[in-house]
């Protein structure tokens, strides 16, 4: 089971929900009990400079990206591709979180200082990775947050087509493994690419109203120990 960590000495919940804008906060730290904080508040963390680095702006959407029970889509060709995988789960969470951080990528965030962060948080049990393999090669992946009936996800990355999608497809298969609609899995942003698996936009009182739900209900059997 997760090891609770020190808890912030941040106060969090002080930042403007209210807003009419994605950015609520800006400051604080990557501590374990800092990131586990804002989760629980419906923020995560997301640096502002160039590509990822500090200052640490805090991120609640106006509009939340949500992969829910009833909405995963699985076109045709993605089931095709599915054969093709084999799928782990935290076998190698650093190297899926280089995959992510790859400086090539456009748009790159994930800084060393994220990057330890969240191993921090997979040593205490919290953050998990989600592996794709083809051929014995690792082809892509993605890694998030595990809090009771939440699954906040990061970031995914693929190097062979339909891989991203087969490591959301799994993620999927394992939070509702139990068929409970009190659960989220929380993508941050619906993007066309999340689009075609079903993601939809939920606004943010209806996703903060929802929370308190999700993160009451019991880890995920894939998650747990």
């Amino acid at each position: 089971m997760p090891v609770e960590p020190p808890p912030t000495p941040w106060d969090l919940a002080s930042a403007r929900m209210d807003v009419a804008d994605d950015l609520v906060a800006v400051g604080a730290d990557l501590e374990p009990g800092t990131i586990l904080s804002a989760y629980r508040l419906g923020l995560f963390p997301m640096g502002l400079g160039a590509h990822g680095r500090a200052p640490i702006g805090w991120w609640g959407p106006v509009r939340r990206g949500v992969l829910l029970r009833d909405d995963l889509h699985v076109s045709r060709s993605l089931r095709r591709s599915l054969r093709r995988f084999h799928v782990t789960v935290d076998t190698c969470f650093d190297d899926v979180v280089d995959g992510c951080a790859d400086p090539a990528r456009t748009g790159r965030w994930i800084t060393g200082d994220v990057h330890r962060a969240y191993r921090r948080l997979h040593d205490l049990g919290w953050a998990h990775s989600i592996e794709v393999w083809e051929s014995g090669h690792l082809v892509g992946g993605l890694y998030g947050i595990a809090v009771g009936g939440l699954f906040a996800g990061e970031s995914m990355y693929h190097r062979a087509t339909d891989a991203s999608k087969a490591a959301v497809h799994a993620l999927h298969e394992l939070v509702y493994a139990d068929g409970d609609a009190g659960r989220i899995i929380d993508v941050q942003w619906k993007t066309p690419h999340l689009a075609t698996l079903g993601v939809r936009e939920m606004p943010r009182p209806a996703y903060l109203s929802a929370l308190p739900t999700a993160l009451g209900l019991g880890l995920p059997e894939a998650f747990a120990t």
